[in-house]
């Protein structure tokens, strides 16, 4: 029998009691019997017994008590139940007595931002409580409309501008290289021409910040006015800024400390996720900010921008896929769990240790790892080398690469000799396909080729179970390690069929002996390290798992090995650490926060953060379970292989058909060299977002056939299902270059979607278009996904969500399939909302999973 632990696991029938409604509560016999009335209608049965187990003996399913608690809290005469409370009291009696007890305040939730701060900024203001929302703005159509559109048409003016500067500088550029005579000449010109472009484009950013902003102030301004105008620009400035590529490298901290913010010695960011408002981020000395932590010191609520301070004291440690909101705070050496999130107002206190969404205290210690000596010497010695590995080697060979590549194609040179310049029609076709056919042949021969030596021989150079001191050799072996091995175009490629298996067995996994499914793993898999990830035999696993195979302390990191036991499933948007307490035959639900003390946890199911334990499978579940063994499985393995190869051969040829496009735009504006030709490369940048965005959405729905998908339950053996996977291997990156504004959700409703009037979209993904419905002024926030489907073990469900008018989404947030959204509510950051949800109108949700906040 499994120990449940009281920081993880679910809480007995008789825990923490749910908050009734109005001045007194209903007995709990008239409860059970209304209860009971309700769920018969739903399991359509004529009578509930009250001792009977939602899952077990009534064959329930989630989808049947989302809907069953959605229809309780439309009964003003009932209290308000959430899904949590379903899975803590499986049964109407046991429900109906937590139901009765009186309310009292959880324990363990994240203090209030009263007490001291760690750092000399004043502390952040009280959390705004949910029995007090804060208002969304008065809607004025005509008006915000009009600033919708002005600020759209400034935006695209300001990024053509910017586009053209750029091409124009690249062109002036390369003619200088070009007219250079011998190899040194050129490497030095090379040299010049990369490293002040370098600069500028690194130092451009800081400049517009301070002169358009000066120091960011706690405050909000409406979303589509001038203010956020000028907010957009050095968002959008940061966002497009090379010195991304130094994460984890003390030079982007010091690049953060330019933009003020105010950073202490020997801090260690490797979070891609750049803080927008820099000079309302401080940050303590030896704090580590794990990768996918958000803290952006801005987030958008109810058609405003809202900024605030985020304070983390000394030694600070920030988990993976974690969710910092404004004006919260972190004392001197507390910790912050993975998958885990402060909301507004909230502190940790100095030396305590929190985890889950929202925060509850834990004794789990997320520092694993012993000190090393790494001093400042060490730190500067690293960046330093860093910079001028760049500026030394890799920039001459990109700037020089591309003139010698020009000078040694003869498509190319022929073209910027005046004297040959003159082509015909069946020339330029041939030189095309020939260029275009080297470019990605070539690309996808030298990617796998690099990623088949070089990852295996740095292993040898860092190895398991040992400290090493950061920012040295071993440290940068890691990150090149890192980075050649979640290359997104080779799991794209593979993931969802079976050839994803052959593929990371490649790149270093231990997959033990494989159960083929065909869909094993989804698209989207990363790792720090794949020499030190063990997956058991049967097991699948969806879309966005992080493998958290590395330790990091202030000064120090070691990796070692994370193992996924057998016969496992694992849902979207999971972060597993090292020391995951889970073992064989678990459900881990879609957000989970895997555990990281107590028993392990075997033949369970896991959901939320923390985590407690739901039933493993349902018998609703397993009525595709006869497609999944035998002969049955055998034809439709090969079957579904059959069509994925061609799924991918599809994919190939378009992205192929893709290159041979820009190469001919590219050849055209050659030919025109000169003259025309100069306007047409400086905007080369701004044409091939326009293209690449209208090819990838004609692409796609030509695939859909110009009609709205459906929603279904099927096998994942099913026909229909291989061609829903199809879908997700459309590309889709380039939408990132739409956040903010209203191009976003332009794009949008040309894939699909039924998108509102003035909806403003700051990182928000979607991924089936056409069983999506947002209204009008809603406000969706960077990281927030709103998901039509899952896919548990072999059944494939989807299905209609929905959101209101003036909704917003917070940070982190993700929406499940089959759920609907009133006017003017909000989910909370880092929430999880699950499939057949319903939420009221003005309502206010949180958590993992999600659930009303008590009034």
């Amino acid at each position: 029998m499994v120990e449940k632990s009281a920081d993880i696991l679910m809480p007995e029938p008789d825990g923490p009691a749910i908050a009734p409604r109005g001045d007194t509560a209903p007995t709990p016999t008239d409860t059970e019997r209304e209860l009971a009335g309700i769920l018969a209608d739903l399991v359509d049965a004529d009578d509930v017994p009250a001792d009977s187990h939602f899952f077990t003996d009534l064959g329930a399913n989630s989808l049947v008590m989302a809907q069953f608690c959605a229809r309780v809290r439309k009964r003003p005469d009932l209290p308000s139940v959430s899904m949590k409370d379903i899975y803590r009291c499986p049964t109407i009696r046991d429900l109906a007595a937590a139901l009765a007890q009186p309310a009292s305040a959880p324990a363990g939730s994240a203090t209030s931002a009263t007490a001291p701060e760690p750092a000399s900024p004043p502390a952040p203001p009280a959390r705004p409580g949910p029995s007090a929302p804060e208002p969304p703005p008065a809607r004025d159509a005509p008006g915000g409309t009009v600033r919708y559109l002005l600020c759209g048409t400034l935006q695209l003016l300001i990024f053509l501008g910017y586009s053209f500067v750029i091409g124009m500088a690249t062109t002036q550029g390369y003619e200088w290289v070009a007219s250079a005579s011998g190899l040194l000449a050129i490497y030095l010109r090379s040299l010049v021409c990369g490293g002040a472009g370098f600069i500028a484009v690194c130092a451009f950013p800081v400049v517009a910040k301070w002169i358009l902003v000066g120091r960011w102030k706690a405050g909000e301004f409406p979303v589509w006015s001038l203010a956020y105008l000028r907010f957009w620009i050095v968002k959008a400035l940061l966002h497009a800024n090379p010195m991304i590529l130094f994460v984890g490298n003390p030079l982007y901290v010091m690049y953060l400390r330019a933009l003020g913010a105010r950073i202490g010695k020997d801090v260690t960011i490797l979070s891609r996720s750049v803080p927008v408002c820099t000079d309302l981020l401080t940050i303590g000395a030896g704090t580590v900010i794990r990768k996918d932590a958000y803290f952006l010191c801005y987030r958008a609520h109810a058609g405003r921008i809202q900024t605030g301070r985020i304070t983390l004291g000394r030694d600070v440690f920030v988990g993976e896929k974690t969710v910092l909101d404004i004006d919260t705070a972190m004392g001197d050496e507390a910790q912050l769990g993975h998958a885990s999130a402060l909301y507004r107002g909230e502190e940790i206190p100095s030396g305590e240790r929190r985890h889950g969404s929202p925060a509850q205290p834990t004794q789990v210690d997320h520092v694993r790892v012993p000190p090393a000596r790494c001093g400042t010497l060490r730190r500067a010695c690293f960046a330093l080398s860093s910079l001028l590995q760049l500026l030394l080697i890799y920039l001459p060979l990109v700037v020089g690469g591309v003139y010698m590549v020009f000078a040694a194609v003869p498509a190319l040179s022929d073209r910027l000799d005046a004297r040959t310049r003159a082509t015909s029609t069946g020339e330029f076709v041939t030189d095309t396909l020939v260029v275009a056919s080297v470019l990605f042949l070539g690309g996808l021969v030298l990617g796998v080729a690099a990623l088949c030596t070089v990852p295996r021989l740095l292993r040898l150079v860092v190895r398991p179970d040992r400290t090493y001191p950061l920012y040295g050799f071993r440290y940068a072996a890691l990150r090149l390690t890192t980075a050649l091995t979640n290359i997104r175009f080779f799991t794209w490629l593979f993931g969802d069929s079976s050839y994803i298996v052959p593929y990371l067995r490649g790149i270093g996994y231990d997959l033990s002996k494989v159960e083929q499914t065909g869909s094993n793993f989804g698209t989207e898999v990363q790792h720090e390290t794949p020499f030190l990830v063990s997956v058991g035999s049967g097991t699948m696993v969806a879309d966005g798992l992080s493998v958290l195979n590395a330790d990091y302390s202030r000064t120090s990191f070691r990796v070692s090995r994370v193992s996924i036991g057998a016969r496992n499933f694992l849902g979207n948007n999971i972060a597993f650490p090292a020391g995951g307490r889970t073992g064989d035959n678990c459900l881990l639900a879609t957000k989970v926060m895997v555990p990281l003390d107590g028993e392990i946890r075997e033949g369970v199911g896991l959901l939320g953060s923390p985590c407690f334990e739901i039933p493993r499978t349902v018998e609703r579940d397993t009525r595709f379970d006869h497609l999944r063994t035998g002969e049955e499985l055998r034809r439709n393995l090969a079957a579904k292989n059959r069509y994925n190869a061609r799924s991918m051969a599809l994919h190939l040829f378009l992205r192929w058909l893709h290159t041979v496009a820009l190469t001919a735009v590219g050849l055209a504006s050659v030919d025109l060299y000169g003259t025309l030709g100069h306007v047409v490369i400086a905007c080369s940048l701004a044409l091939t977002v326009a293209f690449s965005a209208g090819y990838y959405v004609l692409v796609e729905r030509m695939l859909t056939s110009f009609r709205p998908l459906r929603p279904r339950l099927c096998s994942i053996y099913d026909p229909y299902f291989w061609w829903h996977e199809r879908l997700w291997k459309v590309p889709d990156h380039y939408l990132a270059l739409f956040n903010g504004t209203p191009f976003k959700s332009l794009m949008w409703r040309l894939m699909g979607v039924r998108i509102g009037r003035r909806v403003f979209d700051d990182g928000c993904y979607i991924t089936e278009r056409t069983l999506t419905a947002i209204g009008d002024d809603c406000t969706l926030n960077v990281g927030s996904k709103i998901q039509c489907h899952s896919q548990e073990d072999g059944t494939f469900k989807s299905d209609r969500t929905t959101l209101g008018a003036d909704v917003t989404l917070g940070v982190g947030a993700h929406v499940h399939y089959g759920v609907t959204v009133g006017d003017s509510a909000v989910l909370a950051p880092d929430s999880f909302l699950m499939k057949g949800e319903e939420v009221s109108a003005n309502a206010h949700w949180e958590g993992n999973p999600a659930a009303p906040t008590a009034n």
